[in-house]
């Protein structure tokens, strides 16, 4: 039952970073509006795209969510 959840959990924070802006790229979407659909500040998202920071699990969701939509 568990076997799917947390995927992005297991991906190093470099690799985090990378997947995160390749995310919002794919979306089109800017750092402020990424923000805005998962619930965070410009500033947050910006650090975990320059690997100074991870989502926090409550945002990974929502992290993971927009990428089942894509």
């Amino acid at each position: 039952m568990n076997s799917g959840k947390n995927v992005m959990s297991r991906i190093e924070e470099s690799e985090l970073a990378r997947k995160i802006k390749e995310l919002r790229s794919k979306l089109g979407l800017t750092q402020e509006q990424f923000a805005a659909k998962v619930g965070v500040t410009f500033s947050t998202v910006n650090r975990w795209e320059n690997g100074k920071g991870k989502p926090s699990p409550l945002a990974m969701r929502q992290i993971e969510e927009l990428m089942e939509r894509t």
